[in-house]
């Protein structure tokens, strides 16, 4: 399983994991509410083979304000961030968000029973890191979320598989392509990638 295959396979696991209980608004608990009404979802799909547009919507609205896209844009743009303007953060924070919905969501339909643990929050002033461990067989895979908290409360910021950080591997993907082509070629790169993937689907 090579590394981006680990993240998207964290993605899916944050929302298919069942929680045992989500009183407060801390950051774990923020995950496993979202765990809870994404499984709600999951199963109540007619079709447990796929995801349909009805399904997609209703995970939109499940997992809205959970993430912080816009901060893992930025992280995983790096410098070229600063380069353009608001319009242009947007859009790519858009894309951002579609490239993520589309690689993860492809894959919850090939959902097996993995199961989660999640370690309690551990929490510094606005950021927090909550700590689980993926368990596939006799396959455990360490996986950190981590989170800060913003005006709408605690948002995912990155997420570290074995160590691995989404944003940084994301980073050095785009890097390549800025490197070779600039911002207008990783957005047209990215735009042409989000189209394949809802082809497919």
């Amino acid at each position: 399983m090579n590394m981006m295959q680990r993240i998207l396979l964290a993605l899916a696991m944050l929302w298919m994991v069942t929680p045992a209980w989500a009183t407060t608004d801390g950051p774990r608990q923020v995950i496993e509410h979202t765990v809870r009404e994404m499984i709600h979802v999951l199963e109540a799909r007619a079709d447990q083979s796929k995801l349909t547009e009805q399904d997609r919507e209703a995970i939109r609205k499940v997992i809205h304000g959970k993430f912080d896209y816009r901060a893992m844009a930025r992280r995983s743009l790096g410098k070229p961030w600063k380069q353009i303007d608001e319009t242009e953060r947007a859009h790519f924070t858009e894309l951002f968000r579609q490239l993520l919905e589309r690689s993860y969501g492809n894959r919850l339909s090939q959902y097996h029973g993995q199961k989660v643990v999640f370690a309690d929050a551990q929490i510094k002033k606005k950021r927090a890191r909550v700590k689980s461990k993926v368990i596939d067989g006799q396959r455990e895979t360490p996986v950190e979320y981590r989170l800060h908290q913003t005006k709408t409360g605690w948002q995912v910021y990155d997420i570290r598989i074995e160590g691995t950080s989404m944003v940084r591997t994301f980073y050095q993907d785009f890097k390549s392509t800025l490197a070779h082509g600039g911002y207008q070629q990783l957005v047209q790169t990215l735009e042409q990638k989000i189209a394949k993937l809802k082809a497919h689907d």
